[in-house]
């Protein structure tokens, strides 16, 4: 439900009161524990009752110990701490002994089962150093739970995310009954890289995410204006280049993270990657913005359009198109929210957005395809990629620097230099 977003934001604005941090702290713990009591019923019911997925109970099982484990790992906490030390030291750490174990004990493609425990056991250590860790910061007490304080934003927010997951997977099932397993592997091979490239950027805004809090709690909307146009500059700087070396070089990657008998997921690729631009500026109005001025009525508008948007496009392309028309569901439900939540902002705090800034940048990215067309045509394959890359971004630092005179870029070159000389 909305434990992530809602404890980040309640952990930031109670920091530095430890008895009003473990009030809020109790009640989102006892609100989750609630919510992933029904989710488990309802996962046991649909594992029972529908054939398809009674198929892989070992599967659901493992997935039902996840969640009662997941209640646990208040990583929301940390988050609202904005402990990020913690969290960066403890995450690799882990994920390097799940890496290992991966190579160890997964051997062949029927090992599906151990890699999902191995994922569920990754999430045990985590939650078992997050709770002993928070020991330091917070005591959990029964007595002082104020379920009514908090279970608006948390029925809100969940359902926003409740949706957006429902409409995600309508998206992949759809295609899985008309389609085949062989269509549903094309999809998220080519949703893959999108989400590696997505995750760079997501923790930049899960960082700004208490930050953002703490200014709104303090009135200070100005300055949430403007870390909110520097984040604009961040995903603008960073997500052409990306899209632009994706979509030309979308054959190589693919033969490099799937191997061969997956050119069907060339085209969806291609697609999708333009995702990285539209739900990076998604997330940088919705947990920048909106969730610090708790305008959960407008999330979850957001949510409905997106899910009505993704359905009834899923139903007049997919049984036609299969993985490319996925691919063009999720692209159109991202740009209608996209759409709807900056009117919301401006809304909210009147903020405005350069139109300008946006077309020239997109310019940018035209003359990034351009660059990579040329390197492709002398090198098409990893050596060109490896090139274009280099190439890209070299470019993108000159002409952010130089002629759109990107805050954030230039700042950055900066310290650099400092740290360097």
């Amino acid at each position: 439900m909305g434990i992530a977003a809602t404890g980040i934001r309640e952990t930031a604005k109670n920091n530095g009161d430890r008895e009003a941090l473990s009030n809020a702290f109790s009640s989102l713990l006892t609100l989750n524990a609630i919510g992933a009591i029904i989710a488990i019923v309802a996962l046991a019911l649909v594992t029972w009752f529908v054939p398809t997925l009674r198929e892989y109970w070992q599967l659901m099982l493992i997935g039902g110990v996840k969640i009662v484990l997941n209640l646990f790992l208040i990583e929301w906490f940390f988050k609202g701490l904005e402990n990020f030390r913690y969290i960066t030291i403890r995450s690799i750490l882990l994920k390097a002994v799940f890496v290992a174990a991966v190579f160890i004990f997964v051997r062949k493609a029927g090992d599906y089962v151990i890699y999902y425990a191995l994922m569920s056991a990754l999430i045990v250590a985590n939650a078992g150093f997050n709770w002993f860790y928070s020991r330091k910061f917070v005591s959990f007490d029964i007595h002082n739970i104020s379920l009514k304080t908090y279970y608006k934003p948390f029925l809100t927010i969940g359902v926003y995310l409740l949706v957006n997951s429902v409409s995600s997977m309508f998206n992949i099932t759809y295609l899985g009954f008309v389609g085949g397993v062989k269509e549903v592997g094309y999809y998220t091979t080519a949703i893959k890289l999108y989400g590696i490239s997505l995750s760079i950027f997501t923790a930049f805004t899960g960082v700004m995410l208490p930050r953002m809090s703490a200014l709104v709690s303090k009135k200070n909307i100005d300055e949430v204006k403007r870390l909110t146009t520097k984040s604009l500059d961040v995903l603008l700087f960073f997500s052409f280049p990306i899209i632009a070396l994706t979509v030309v070089y979308a054959p190589e990657i693919i033969r490099l993270i799937a191997g061969p008998g997956f050119e069907g997921a060339i085209v969806p690729m291609r697609v999708t990657m333009s995702l990285v631009l539209l739900v990076g500026l998604e997330q940088i109005l919705v947990l920048q913005i909106l969730m610090p001025l708790k305008e959960d009525k407008y999330i979850l508008i957001n949510a409905i359009i997106k899910a009505a948007v993704g359905i009834a496009v899923t139903l007049l392309l997919v049984n036609r198109l299969l993985s490319t028309g996925a691919a063009i569901v999720t692209v159109c439900s991202q740009v209608s929210v996209c759409v709807v939540t900056v009117y919301f902002v401006w809304k909210s705090i009147k903020m405005k957005f350069s139109t300008c800034n946006f077309l020239i940048n997109l310019t940018y990215g035209a003359i990034f395809i351009l660059v990579c067309l040329l390197v492709r045509h002398y090198a098409s394959n990893l050596t060109g990629l490896f090139l274009s890359a280099v190439i890209c971004g070299a470019l993108a630092l000159v002409l952010q620097i130089y002629i759109s005179k990107n805050e954030f870029v230039i700042d950055s070159v900066r310290q650099i230099r400092r740290r360097i000389t």
